[in-house]
Parts: C-alpha cells; structure tokens; sequence
C-alpha cells in the first residue's frame, strides 16, 4: 500500500484565492472540473445517519446547485431517503483527484418542490424513467429476473405513453452551512479553507491539514 503514495504539487489555495461566497467559489471549481474534462464531475457521495446512528454512504449525481444548495434525486423509499426523512442532515463530499481537489459540504436537507421534481423526472430518457418505476429501491428482491420482469411489466403498463413522475421519487436539496475546500499539497500539508454560515453572512478560516 505504501507504493501507492501519491505527492499533490499542481497548485496551493490562499484565503485571498477564493471568492467571499463559497457557492461562487464552488462554481468556479465546478466549472474547472468540467472544463478538465473530468469523467462525472458531479459525482458526489452522500453521507446520511440512521435512526440508530449508524453512518451510511453512496455516491449520487449533483443535478443542480443555486444559492440555495445542491439537489439530487432518489426514490424516496430508498435507505438514504428514509434515513433523510429520519434525520434532515447529510453530508457531501466531491473528490476530483485529477485536479487534486476535494470539497466538502455538510447542511440541513428538504425536499425541493414537486414541481422541480416533476420538470427534472420528465426530462430524463424513457428507459430510465421506466426503471424508476420498476425498482423498488433498497428493498430485498429475489434476483435480476425479478427486476427484468418489474420493467417488463412497466414497460406494458404505461406503453407508448409518457411515464409520469412516481410520487414516491423526488429530489432533495441541501443547504450548506459549511463547505470546505481542500487542495492537496506536497508532504500532505495540504490547503484547506472553511467557510461557516452565521446570521450575518459566511466566515472564511484556513484549517490545518
């Protein structure tokens, strides 16, 4: 394992680098790694807590960012939307390891509007609007047969007529009260500057690596 270790040397991040707003600065970076040609950019993991305390965690696509946060979508029958429901925290992390960057987000959670929803679900291809329908997510099946046959029968069901929105699949958004964004640096003294919601606006701090 130790043959694996990788130095960071691409670039550093100073406090006076980044833009007093950090949606403005995650933009920015966002941007960058669209523009690096990096394989799903926005590719996130999720991280949720359990009734019982127990942490969980999977990665999910960010469909959209705004001053008000980041919104995914899921069924909400799945583990992570139960636990959601149960606990209106998570946490974000994107790692971008071309770019040698990460950038962590941890806030409160709610459900966007239904028509937010409802205007992203008709927007995706058939097949997977068909496959929202047909999985019942988290949920114990007895194989792939059982999948194919689920489709199958949605496929009949809605025939060559548009498939609506499920109620049970929706998106959430969440509002970040911290971000962190982080650059790797050569002997792991890595950069690493925190912005902090207060009433009065965003704090910016650098957090020792």
């Amino acid at each position: 394992m130790q043959d694996l270790r990788k130095e960071y040397t691409l670039r550093g991040l100073d406090e006076g680098d980044v833009d007093p707003d950090p949606l403005v600065q995650f933009e920015r970076w966002f941007h960058e790694a669209v523009t690096a040609g990096l394989r799903e950019p926005n590719a996130m993991t999720l991280a949720t807590v359990g009734a019982n305390g127990q942490p969980s965690a999977r990665i999910v696509l960010l469909k959209s960012f705004d001053s008000r946060g980041f919104v995914f979508f899921t069924n909400y029958e799945s583990r992570k939307a139960q636990e959601l429901e149960q606990q209106r925290a998570a946490a974000l992390l994107f790692f971008w390891s071309d770019l040698e960057r990460q950038v962590r987000i941890e806030g409160s959670v709610a459900r966007v509007e239904a028509t937010e929803s409802t205007n992203y679900f008709t927007s995706r291809p058939i097949a997977a609007r068909l496959g929202a329908w047909a999985s019942p997510q988290s949920q114990v099946i007895a194989g792939r047969a059982e999948l194919d046959a689920r489709l199958a029968a949605v496929t009949e069901r809605f025939g060559p007529e548009e498939p609506p929105r499920p109620l049970f699949w929706g998106g959430y958004r969440v509002a970040p009260a911290r971000l962190e964004f982080w650059q790797g640096r050569p002997s792991r003294l890595h950069d690493r500057i925190c912005y902090q919601r207060h009433d009065e606006g965003w704090s910016i701090t650098r957090l020792a690596p």
